[in-house]
């Protein structure tokens, strides 16, 4: 289906792009918050994150020595980093999009990828803040801060993408309203254009092959 319109809460399909009014939508607001929370949960893992151990002769994650733990963090992270900018260079061409059955297919997986890492961010926020709790101190204090940096940030981050699946989940709700709306109006339409009785104002009109008079107004043939 071709003519996008409006459909699934977006403007008409080339419409002016408005740069301002692009920043002020919740959808973009959180996307950037997304990115940005992304960045620091890695750069907080990836700089101190990681500590020589002088027995191991190796690099350890701090928290708990849990290598998987910081290898989770940074990945949960860094893959939220890369979607946070296909997402926004989406949301800058959704008005393009002429057909109705793309903007649903982008909204559709921009609301599953969002509750999905929702929840991985949930779960890297659970197991970092775990595992920190039974770490113990590193040297110096290093890495402290910045540890707690990530956890923080891992738990703004499960709200930002919750909040862009709700968005998202708005859009899907709207364009599937309409959908329904226009099928009403279109069947609304053929009820009351489909049929026409007989006759005028008074009633029905007379049968087709009546003859005038009736019954009565035979007349006989005289010989």
């Amino acid at each position: 289906m071709e003519g996008g319109g409006e459909a699934f809460g977006g403007g008409k399909a080339g419409g002016a792009f408005d740069p301002l009014t692009f920043v002020k939508r919740p959808s973009v607001i959180l996307r950037l918050c997304s990115l940005l929370f992304a960045v620091i949960v890695f750069g907080c893992i990836s700089s101190q994150g990681w500590a020589f151990h002088e027995i191991k002769k190796e690099e350890i994650c701090i928290m708990n020595h849990s290598g998987s733990t910081c290898n989770y963090g940074n990945g949960v992270a860094i893959i939220a980093f890369l979607a946070s900018i296909g997402f926004l260079i989406g949301e800058f061409f959704f008005e393009q999009m002429s057909s109705v059955k793309s903007r649903k297919h982008y909204v559709i997986g921009d609301m599953a990828f969002s509750g999905l890492w929702a929840f991985l961010y949930f779960l890297s926020f659970c197991i970092m803040a775990h595992q920190w709790s039974k770490s113990e101190e590193p040297p110096g204090g290093v890495g402290h801060g910045n540890i707690g940096g990530a956890i923080f940030f891992s738990f703004a981050s499960i709200f930002t993408w919750a909040g862009c699946a709700f968005f998202s989940w708005q859009r899907f709700q709207t364009g599937t309203e309409a959908a329904f709306a226009g099928m009403e109006e279109g069947g609304g339409a053929n009820q009351a254009g489909g049929y026409q009785a007989y006759g005028g104002e008074g009633g029905y009109s007379e049968p087709p092959f009546s003859q005038p008079g009736g019954e009565n107004d035979f007349q006989q043939v005289q010989y």
